[in-house]
């Protein structure tokens, strides 16, 4: 069976996230442990989440192992650990991932950052042979499936993430032009980090990595490298702090701040999105200091449109369903594409007649972005239905009835193999991925 164990910023406080992180790499001695009940095992840890996917064949047992791994790592009580995470279990563990790696769990509903985390988690199971062929295939899918929720549904499609809803923030309390900035880690927050902070004109100062890998990183990115005997002088001198660094102790403490800020004569905005914080409690209390972290950023995070929400749940939806599909259901493929492919190209056709001229007012323009947005809405909800009774009526052994079906009502002739998948290539991407969803 697959499982996941979720603790996430929707129930649990960043603190208890950090300390349950602590015991990420504890978890994957038990997928190489010969006498134990998971075969298989993905840990991914972020800013705001940790959750581990396993592949067991005795849940109860697992599960056990992993709380009792995890107390035992991070220090905490094991009915600490037990109770703070939740447990999800095949169908609804495949939904999770797949809702969590298109940016549907997130603080920052949307937001892209998420499915590059899933991706190197994924990836650094697959280097280190812990993982297991019904994981990786389940892996393999959610980074699918969040392509096809990027590029379908406009969910994402705004830029917006834990970064850049933080400086936005900032843009209060900053005069982003020329601003000198300094970078606490190297990590992925760190990279985009950067390039959002010169976007907005930021002039990066240095970098500074408790881990010791400030020199590759600024070398890479051009930032000058900050050791730790000059990291006083470079708060002292900051207008900006981004902190992002992750590592399991605190970088600015209250009084490396206040004695390092004792001269300064001008503000200090500190940026904190590190799920082990470098910055101390204490800290926003000094004079002039102004601390943004993980909280203020989940407290002020927008949201996405219901119909575009809808859209992407109903898309993962679909993947779920299709993840354990057996041959004879996925030999209808064909067929459910070509009836898609009818109805966009009425749709098209209609749609080209309601597009406005280039250089027409801006009402003009809202009316016709409205009913473009309904039509397409029609078309997903008139596919739904056809799509479904397709695939039950495959599994049914009832192919050709369907196929009857749509050739009497759509003048549309397709034949298939009962025993037959889609050929590699086109046709074949348009089933396991775009086929998720209508593209319209």
């Amino acid at each position: 069976m697959l499982m996941s164990l979720v603790a996430s910023h929707r129930n649990r406080d960043l603190a208890l996230l950090e300390q349950l992180s602590l015991g990420a790499q504890s978890i994957v001695g038990l997928a190489a442990d010969g006498k134990s009940p998971v075969s298989g095992a993905v840990v991914l840890p972020t800013c705001n989440r940790f959750e581990v996917y396993l592949e067991t064949d005795d849940g109860v047992a697992a599960r056990a192992q992993v709380v009792a791994s995890l107390a035992a790592a991070s220090g905490l009580d094991e009915q600490v650990v037990a109770d703070a995470l939740i447990t999800y279990e095949d169908d609804d563990a495949a939904q999770h991932l797949m809702s969590v790696t298109s940016g549907l769990e997130s603080m920052v509903v949307g937001e892209r950052e998420i499915s590059g985390q899933v991706r190197r988690a994924h990836i650094e199971a697959q280097q280190h042979h812990h993982i297991s062929a019904r994981l990786d295939r389940l892996f393999q899918s959610a980074l699918r499936t969040s392509r096809v929720v990027a590029s379908t549904t406009g969910v994402g499609t705004s830029g917006r993430s834990v970064v850049s809803v933080a400086l936005d923030l900032a843009d209060e309390l900053v005069e982003w032009p020329g601003a000198r900035t300094l970078i606490i880690g190297t990590g992925a927050l760190a990279e985009s980090g950067a390039a959002t902070l010169r976007a907005r004109g930021a002039y990066l100062a240095g970098v500074f990595s408790p881990s010791g890998r400030g020199p590759l990183f600024g070398e890479r990115l051009g930032i000058p490298v900050i050791e730790p005997d000059g990291l006083a002088a470079a708060v002292r001198e900051a207008d900006v702090i981004y902190a992002c660094s992750g590592g399991e102790s605190i970088v600015l403490t209250p009084t490396l701040v206040s004695s390092a800020r004792a001269t300064a004569r001008h503000p200090l905005t500190i940026v904190d999105l590190a799920l082990h914080r470098d910055v101390a409690p204490g800290v926003e209390e000094l004079r002039d200091i102004h601390v943004i972290d993980l909280e203020t950023v989940g407290l002020h995070a927008p949201g996405e449109s219901v119909e575009a929400l809808e859209a992407a749940r109903s898309i993962v939806a679909h993947a779920v369903a299709r993840l354990e599909t057996g041959k004879a259901e996925r030999a209808i493929d064909p067929a459910i594409i070509a009836l898609r492919e009818h109805v966009f190209e009425l749709l098209e056709s209609e749609l080209s007649r309601i597009r406005p001229p280039a250089g027409a007012d801006a009402e003009t323009v809202a009316r016709a972005e409205l009913a473009e947005q309904s039509l397409r809405r029609f078309a997903r909800t008139l596919l739904h239905t056809p799509t479904v009774r397709a695939r039950e009526m495959a599994r049914a052994g009832r192919a050709d009835s369907y196929l009857d079906a749509i050739r009497t009502l759509y003048g549309i002739d397709i034949a298939i193999q009962a025993d037959a998948c889609p050929a590699p290539g086109i046709a074949q991407d348009a089933a396991t991925e775009d086929g998720l969803a209508p593209q319209i």
